[in-house]
């Protein structure tokens, strides 16, 4: 049987990581790996997390099974955080998963239990693994248009106009915001227009709510996955806090079934379970019950939201430094755009040539596509990026 397998691709961002690691030069820089580093190259713990979990270590009695669907304190204090008070609480079901990835799994997976025969609409720019998963399960899928390189900006008309042809039932994709690769999100004007375009279709959102609080804060960053779930009659909503809490390896996430009513809630819920259990039985609990802890104790709430303020803040700073460092190399305004996108991506709009000569010549390492990590600069590497690149497009 084994020896039947095929080989899989390997994974690019992963290979990118085992080039720059075998790189020796001192002066390389990995802008690759899509995780949130501070100027010193780590990804620490933050402060509340190291409280929360000194709290947890000193109070908690068992490690036994909590339910199906992960902790119910959980899921009320995550329910607060991403939709507020957008809709009433009995509409909205969910369940506790291994990470953002894992509710987005859980998402494709019911849009196949409900309806099999439903398309799955994918922005042309997106997370590889969207498209990967709806692959392995089967899913047909379609996209639209999302990021107009020339700007820099999102391409709304064309994103408007390849979602008009989306049918009743089908699941349309989208970023809440911090758009992973390009950085570019709508704003909440363009967010209304999108809800209004999926009423009129029929068709339902999935939203990827990878990065709340890494681009303009905590509740804006929520505002158009709220208006969304407060103007349609369901939405799926993937959530992460591998970024916000800084838990990767914790692999906590959570994916929200906002249905049209209560009744469709409580049919819901235990679908949601049932999938839990198909695939791993019960959820992982520790992350879940650190971010539990951190948000609902006032001190350690306030805490982190001041900590994530300055993770956001530092990353807006280098995305400041950066254009003005390419403005004044280039005297061109070329690279403004990337003041103006948020998250730890941006998308920089050059050639695969471009991005070959940039880690040969120069050990900057990028994905093929041109897609940066903010998170991996610092105040004296930006520098050294902007002469790199205006090195290999001059």
């Amino acid at each position: 049987m084994l020896s039947d397998l095929k080989e899989l691709p390997q994974d690019k961002i992963l290979a990118l990581v085992g080039m720059f690691r075998a790189d020796p030069r001192d002066d390389k820089i990995d802008l690759g790996l899509g995780v949130y580093r501070d100027a010193e190259g780590r990804t620490p713990v933050m402060r509340a997390v190291k409280a929360a979990e000194r709290r947890l270590w000193e109070s908690q009695e068992t490690k036994a099974y909590t339910s199906l669907g992960g902790d119910p304190a959980y899921r009320e204090a995550m329910r607060k955080l991403v939709l507020a008070d957008a809709v009433e609480p009995e509409r909205v079901a969910s369940a506790a998963t291994p990470g953002g990835t894992g509710a987005v799994r859980m998402a494709f997976e019911l849009l196949g239990m409900a309806a099999p025969e439903a398309t799955a609409w994918l922005p042309a720019e997106t997370w590889p693994n969207h498209v990967s998963i709806l692959r392995h399960l089967g899913r047909p899928t379609k996209t639209f248009r999302y990021f107009d390189a020339e700007t820099g900006l999102v391409d709304f008309e064309g994103l408007i106009a390849d979602l008009e042809g989306a049918q009743r039932g089908d699941l349309v994709v989208l970023h809440g915001c911090c758009h992973n690769p390009t950085g570019a999100d709508p704003d909440i004007g363009q967010w209304e227009a999108i809800a209004d375009t999926l009423a009129s279709t029929g068709a339902i959102p999935m939203i990827d709510l990878a990065y709340q609080g890494f681009g303009d804060g905590l509740d804006a960053d929520a505002a158009g996955t709220r208006l969304l779930a407060s103007k349609l009659p369901e939405t799926l909503i993937a959530a992460s806090c591998s970024k916000n809490f800084g838990i990767y390896r914790e692999r906590t996430g959570i994916l929200f079934a906002v249905a049209e009513d209560a009744a469709a809630r409580d049919l819901t819920q235990p679908t949601l379970e049932y999938l839990n259990r198909q695939n791993y039985s019960f959820p992982p609990d520790h992350g879940a019950r650190v971010v539990t802890t951190v948000l609902e104790h006032a001190a350690l709430r306030e805490d982190w939201k001041a900590e994530l303020e300055q993770i956001r803040d530092g990353m807006l700073s280098l995305r400041r430094q950066l254009a003005s460092e390419l403005r004044q190399r280039l005297n061109s305004d070329r690279f403004d755009f990337i003041a103006e996108h948020r998250g730890m991506f941006s998308r920089l709009g050059v050639t695969g040539d471009e991005v070959l000569a940039l880690r040969e010549r120069h050990g900057v390492y990028l994905v093929g596509d041109g897609r940066m990590n903010v998170a991996g600069l610092n105040a004296h590497t930006v520098p050294l990026l902007a002469s790199a690149i205006a090195d290999v497009i001059g």
